[in-house]
């Protein structure tokens, strides 16, 4: 069965993204050397589940305020939810969807980062309700 091997951030903004995902959780960025600007992201051990992704400019414009999801949205496994909510809305990202509960899963919680890109960020937690 085909599954999502890897994501892409666009940021009209590249450094300042770098600065903000690095800070909010602690990826890694490498330039990519290849015809365009791009930068490879790693967001972990490769011995632990998870994807890595890939940074690139923005082409065209950013989502307008308001406006639909129109594209997938990746979510980040956390260690507490309440502390990296606090982290990305001290670095600039604003929280569209708060904390919930999803039964005997975990705490869910979506964010736009200050580049426009939403992103959710989860706590797995069985006995949350």
């Amino acid at each position: 069965m085909p599954r999502i091997v890897h994501f892409e951030i666009h940021a009209a903004e590249p450094e300042r993204a770098i600065q903000f995902y690095s800070q909010a959780f602690g990826w890694s960025f490498q330039p990519w050397d290849g015809p365009m600007p791009y930068w490879t992201i790693t967001t972990g051990p490769d011995d632990e589940p998870g994807i890595n992704g890939g940074l690139v400019g923005r082409q065209g414009e950013a989502p307008t305020e308001g406006a639909a999801v129109n594209a997938f949205v990746c979510t980040v496994d956390v260690p507490n939810i309440d502390e990296a909510v606090e982290t990305v809305t001290g670095l600039g990202a604003e929280i569209v969807w708060p904390k919930n509960a999803i039964p005997n899963v975990g705490w869910l919680a979506y964010a736009k980062d200050p580049f426009g890109n939403r992103f959710g960020m989860m706590e797995e937690d069985a006995e949350a309700a």
